[in-house]
């Protein structure tokens, strides 16, 4: 479920395809290489293997759906709600000390849940773990774009470090099952031993800078803590809910909380000096557009993903490699077509693209509909992987391009972080939503379907259709005035533009 990474590093992939020839390089950059790419590698591993496990997970803890899906919430909202401060805190800091940091809360956290069996401890440990990777990712891009020139040898190191990401999520599915099959615990623990050794080779191999004084004022806590409550806040209500009563003074009281939250949020970035969101730049009709689909694209994925794994794990007993197999193909479409989007994006308007994205993501959504009761894997499940495998492909990357497209080189940073946050948070939401959907049902029999799929299936759609919708009017509203998304090789700055994001 790494599909941040997954979208970001496929977009960068594509981008850098068309360089000159390789630059040679020493023993020690491929090792320093190695090493960033390893931690991104793992985070994708991670979180394929966690996806893979949780209806074992269930199981032996007796968690309901809806408390199995803040073992993915957690991870998301630490991420997601913390990664711009992450990138802040880099570049203030430093970006060994941030990095080395970052991965080793990362393994021993991963060490520490593998022993956990309550269910509370082992979610509060997934959030560590989302907010470690919050500021992991972007110090390992800066120190890649600090440590390899610009050009052919950055492009190259951006290649292969986009290869790894997509690979660790990919990979990640077989490892797991593979895991699983042994215990669920085995998923949790495996990543430990592997970020220590990352952060014993990285005290090595990561070239030392000098330490910068800390400018606490400059870090912007206040924002990261309120809008990381704020949606804590509203994932809980709505999680809630269906126990509380959508209309009970509980429920009422938990939103307006998170509204409360989300308006000290944006006051508080009106008057911060650096804060962590710029509110300007939400005037670009492109960026918006760019993070409604990112979140609408994520959110209807992660819950998708969520109710048909209790189904076929859960429902049909299959095992838990065998649930990973069957989303594969996807995950093998991505990694197959990330090396020829870029030539993709040079020449086609990026909303057509997510337009053809999207709707590649209602039809998969809407063939998984038919499902019944003894359908084979070919009939019910592999049509939908393949069509999700296409909007991948041709949606991940065209978000991204458009997110930062046309924005200032300073901005950059801020342009993509936002439209990673709000694949994050879409995810989040739509979760929560699909959780509450299907409520504290009685399990299903054997080979009967999950209690209340259809209905969060349903929803799925609806969550794709808004994005396709909305993507369609600015077409249309870019048809009556003549103007479109430029592609990326004529976008102004387009080399700032694929490499400044990192």
């Amino acid at each position: 479920m790494m599909l941040q990474q997954m979208m970001h590093m496929h977009r960068l992939a594509g981008m850098t395809s068309s360089v000159a020839p390789a630059p040679s390089w020493s023993r020690a950059t491929w090792a320093l290489l190695v090493v960033l790419c390893g931690a991104l590698f793992l985070d994708g591993l991670d979180i394929s293997m966690i996806g893979v496990a949780l209806p074992s997970i269930g199981t032996d803890l007796h968690m309901s759906a809806s408390s199995l899906q803040w073992i993915v919430s957690a991870y998301v909202l630490g991420y997601g709600g913390l990664l711009l401060l992450g990138g802040r805190a880099a570049d203030l800091i430093g970006r060994r000390p941030v990095f080395l940091a970052a991965v080793t809360v990362f393994g021993v956290a991963s060490f520490i849940s593998a022993f956990m069996s309550n269910d509370s401890a082992l979610i509060a440990l997934r959030l560590i773990k989302g907010v470690s990777a919050a500021f992991t990712v972007p110090a390992g891009l800066s120190i890649i774009t600090t440590r390899f020139a610009e050009g052919p040898e950055r492009n190259r190191a951006l290649s292969i470090y986009t290869v790894c990401g997509a690979s660790g999520f990919s990979f990640g599915l077989v490892f797991g099952g593979l895991l699983t099959e042994l215990g669920w615990r085995a998923t949790l623990l495996a990543p430990a031993p592997v970020a220590l050794l990352i952060v014993a080779a990285g005290w090595r191999l990561i070239p030392r800078a000098p330490l910068s004084r800390l400018r606490l004022r400059e870090l912007d806590l206040a924002g990261a803590v309120l809008s990381t409550a704020s949606l804590l806040v509203l994932v809980y209500a709505v999680v809630d809910a269906p126990n509380r009563g959508w209309g009970s003074a509980g429920t009422i009281g938990l939103l307006a909380l998170s509204v409360v939250l989300m308006a000290a949020f944006v006051g508080v970035e009106r008057a911060h000096s650096h804060p962590l969101v710029r509110l300007g730049i939400l005037r670009s009709t492109a960026l918006l557009h760019a993070n409604l689909s990112g979140a609408v694209m994520a959110g209807a994925y992660f819950s998708f993903q969520f109710v048909v794994t209790l189904y076929v794990q859960n429902s049909l007993g299959w095992s838990p490699l065998s649930m990973a197999l069957a989303f594969l193909p996807a995950g093998v479409l991505v990694m197959a077509s990330a090396t020829r989007m870029g030539a993709v994006l040079a020449r086609v308007d990026t909303a057509r693209l997510i337009f053809g994205g999207l709707l590649a993501f209602v039809v998969a959504y809407l063939l998984f509909l038919r499902v019944e009761p003894g359908m084979s894997y070919a009939n019910f499940l592999l049509p939908t992987m393949l069509l999700l495998g296409v909007g991948f492909a041709l949606a991940f990357p065209s978000i991204n391009a458009q997110a930062t497209t046309g924005v200032a080189p300073h901005e950059q940073g801020l342009a993509s972080g936002l439209v990673n946050t709000s694949i994050q948070v879409g995810g989040a939401i739509a979760l929560a939503v699909i959780t509450a959907v299907l409520g504290n049902r009685p399990a299903s029999a054997p080979g009967e379907l999950l209690p209340g799929m259809s209905n969060a299936i349903a929803v799925d759609v609806g969550i794709a259709t808004l994005g396709l919708v909305v993507t369609a009017a600015v077409l249309f509203a870019k048809r009556r005035t003549g103007r479109g998304t430029p592609a990326l090789s004529e976008a102004p700055n387009a080399d700032e533009l694929v490499l400044s994001e990192a």
